[in-house]
Order: structure tokens, then sequence, then C-alpha cells
């Protein structure tokens, strides 16, 4: 369950800064923004195998 909720905010996370990226389109801010989104990516996939609480 734990998983699907992660999905689901990254998916949240991701249009959401895509949006910001595709008005702002400042390099650096693009890059904080990516960096920030794989960031996040490498939590989720490093909490798959944690238990569910």
């Amino acid at each position: 369950m734990k998983l699907l909720f992660g999905l689901i905010g990254a998916a949240l996370v991701i249009a959401f800064l895509g949006s910001i990226a595709i008005k702002v389109k400042e390099p650096a801010m693009i890059a904080v923004m990516v960096i920030g989104v794989v960031m996040m990516l490498v939590d989720l996939w490093q909490a798959r195998n944690e238990s569910d609480t």
C-alpha cells in the first residue's frame, strides 16, 4: 500500500514541478527540480522493500 501511495505522490510532484518548469524555463531551476525528482524516486525505490506500518 505504501508503494501505491508513493507512486501517486511521485506522479503528483512530477506534474506540479513539470508545470513550473514549462513556465519558468530557467536551466538552473530545471536542474534543481530534476535533482529533487531523482532523489524522490531513489527514496521510493529504496522504500519498496520496507514493511508497511
